[in-house]
Formats: structure tokens, sequence, C-alpha cells
């Protein structure tokens, strides 16, 4: 069996916005013909699965342009740069839910979308909450919502819970 692996040729810089930036790539495959791949780098992020003392898990609920609804999610956000992701999880728990953890262990990293994009998101589970005071981005409108694990079991299954970041959390928190 061959290799699967392509070869880089050369990139053409395609748009650099806020969070992202986009890469048209040229590319050499394994049967020796060019092609092109577009390619999405991103800074990379978190997502953290809080569990308050009674098991409940706290959620966020957002609008989420690109799909034009509103989300139930785990709290999540870019790394900025330079950032560890051990860093920024406590940040982004606390900015997006106002609390603050006292024991945070990592479940997993995931490739968000491996056909197009680089970005990896570090899944984290926080125990131990104490609440405090929260403080999201100016453009960030968030409602903070707690459930059973019975509650989120049953919206991951009847698809009220859509996104993949919160679902993989969600299993892998023990759901």
């Amino acid at each position: 069996m061959g290799t699967l692996d392509e070869k880089f040729l050369d990139s053409k810089f395609v748009y650099d916005g806020r969070l992202l930036k986009v890469y048209s790539d040229r590319v050499l495959l394994p049967n020796g013909k060019e092609s092109f791949r577009e390619i999405v780098k991103h800074p990379g992020a978190v997502a953290v699965v809080p569990v308050l003392d009674n098991g409940d898990i706290v959620m966020v609920r957002q609008y989420r342009y690109p799909v034009g609804d509103t989300m139930l999610e785990i709290p999540a956000g870019k790394l900025d740069p330079g950032e560890a992701p051990e860093t920024c999880v406590v940040r982004e728990l606390a900015e997006e839910t106002g609390y603050v953890s006292g024991h945070i262990r990592k479940l997993t990293a995931i490739y968000t979308t491996p056909g197009f994009s680089n970005e990896v998101i570090h899944i984290y589970l926080a125990t131990n909450l104490v609440m405090t005071e929260q403080h999201t981005d100016e453009d960030e409108f968030i409602n903070v919502e707690t459930y059973s694990r019975k509650q989120l079991k049953e919206m991951v299954i009847t698809g009220v819970i859509q996104d993949a970041k919160t679902i993989i959390g969600l299993l892998l928190a023990d759901l």
C-alpha cells in the first residue's frame, strides 16, 4: 500500500481576518498530480465542561451568526497568541460563566474540521466551582444555564444540542 501523504509545493495567502487566516496551498498528490487545498488557519481554542457540586453542568447559550441560531454549548474560547490552553481554559470559564474552578483536568484535544482547518480545541473538565462574576467580551451576549446530566443527554439524543465540541465534551465527562 502506497503513501497517502500530500507534498506541499507552495501557498497563496487569501484572507486575513480577526479570527482566522485563509490560504490556498498547491500540493503534489500521491499519484503525482497537482491539486489545491484551501486551508483555514485558526489559533486554536479551549472548551470546558463545568460540573457543579450537585452534578449539574453549567452551559452557555449564545447566538451563532454563521448558523443563524442560538446554540446551547459548553463554555469555550479562542487561544490568545502564545497562551497555553491551561491558562486559556481558566480565563474563558471565568469570563463566560463567572465560575472559577478548584480542579481542571484535560479530557482530550480534537481537530474540529480537518478537511479544511487546522483548528484544535482542547477540552477540559472543571470541578470544585466557585461563583465569582461573569466578564464577557463586549461583543459576546451569553446566558448561563445549568442542566442535569439526564437533561443534557436527552438534548443530545433529540438534536437540541448540535455543537460537536459540546457533544464530545459531555460524552467524555461521562454524561
